[in-house]
């Protein structure tokens, strides 16, 4: 038998000598227990309350998505500093049965979806037809149930209804928070080099006249952003286009991702199954190098994704129009020249981002 089972029991069998006991002891309102005195008027009113009504939809959210609870209508609560909400005096529900008639109409309304399996009960009913009713909502099967009033989702913090975090919530769909993967670009420089061996792609010949090379490196990182642990994280980048036939884009990727086969100039990357990464985390995916010479001949594009396993992918790319990659590559390539300001200028003018 449940917490909130057994008190409901317990009101059920000992009836008002039960909120006698609660008085006596100063019973706090807790996890799977909420006092409230009743606002309509079993007399001149025709309908439930506007405050009863709302405060038993808050009740049967936060009781049905929680672990479940009673609500005993006709107790006053007093704050205690020390130990919170306790029951400090017994205010009757008047006209308790009429009472009991407008919960029952009420209970299928104040929710969505419905709670089909909340009880009521009165406790005891004086000559005047006046008493005290206990309200039992036991754990839903179908949570969250959201009211209507206000369209909130409750669970039961504590003694207290409060709304219910978006994370929760997702967790009652049967769906986790999902991870959320960002692109950082990092270790940005630029360098003007002579033509060497290093090359792979074309290597220098002896004969052949050394050229300057105008050399962007940077880093590409993920990071995860989310309080989600993220699995199966990949980027793929791809370069449409050189800025001419002799420039050439290089990829030196860490040793602790898989790399698919990918054409020239390009990259495809993804964790291996077992690798999780952690909220908040940032790690080194690869390091780039674009190889750009003098004579430019068409504009430059390189375009990349990057995501996880159930996170958004975000897309990212580097376009220079030729005349602009040209008017670039003559300026890096001039003695003196800034490569501080041009480094920021390459990333700040021709990197976009989703």
């Amino acid at each position: 038998m449940s917490r909130a089972e057994d008190i409901f029991e317990k009101l059920v069998y000992f009836g008002e000598d039960a909120i006698d006991e609660f008085l006596q002891e100063r019973q706090t309102e807790e996890l799977f227990l909420d006092f409230k005195q009743a606002a309509s008027d079993g007399k001149s009113m025709r309908t439930l309350h506007p405050s009863d009504r709302r405060n038993l939809g808050k009740a049967i959210s936060a009781f049905g998505n929680s672990e479940g609870g009673v609500l005993v209508w006709g107790v006053e609560c007093s704050r205690d500093l020390e130990i919170g909400d306790v029951a400090k005096a017994k205010v009757k529900v008047q006209n308790v049965h009429r009472f009991l008639s407008w919960l029952e109409n009420a209970i299928s309304g104040c929710t969505i979806p419905s709670h089909n399996k909340v009880r009521n009960h009165i406790i005891s009913v004086d000559k005047d037809g006046n008493g005290y009713l206990a309200t039992y909502i036991p754990k839903s099967d179908i949570a969250p149930l959201m009211t209507t009033s206000g369209n909130q989702i409750y669970i039961r913090s504590g003694s207290n209804n409060v709304p219910a975090p978006y994370a929760v919530i997702a967790g009652m769909f049967g769906k986790r928070p999902q991870p959320n993967i960002e692109l950082v670009i990092d270790d940005e420089s630029i360098v003007v080099a002579d033509e060497s061996d290093d090359d792979i792609f074309t290597p220098k010949k002896k004969t052949k006249k050394k050229e300057k090379v105008v050399k962007v490196r940077f880093s590409l990182m993920a990071e995860n952003t989310s309080n989600a642990v993220a699995k199966e994280v990949y980027l793929s980048c791809n370069t449409v286009c050189c800025g001419g036939d002799n420039n050439k884009v290089n990829f030196y990727y860490d040793s602790q991702l898989e790399n698919l086969s990918a054409a020239n100039n390009s990259i495809n990357l993804i964790t291996p199954i077992e690798m999780r990464v952690p909220p908040r985390a940032l790690f080194s995916c690869a390091k780039a190098e674009i190889r750009l010479l003098e004579n430019v001949t068409e504009d430059f594009l390189m375009d990349g994704v990057i995501g996880a396993d159930g996170a958004i992918p975000r897309s990212f790319r580097f376009y220079v129009s030729k005349n602009d990659l040209r008017s670039f590559v003559a300026q890096a390539l001039r003695k003196n020249a800034d490569l501080s300001y041009l480094t920021n200028e390459f990333f700040s003018c021709y990197l976009k981002t989703e």
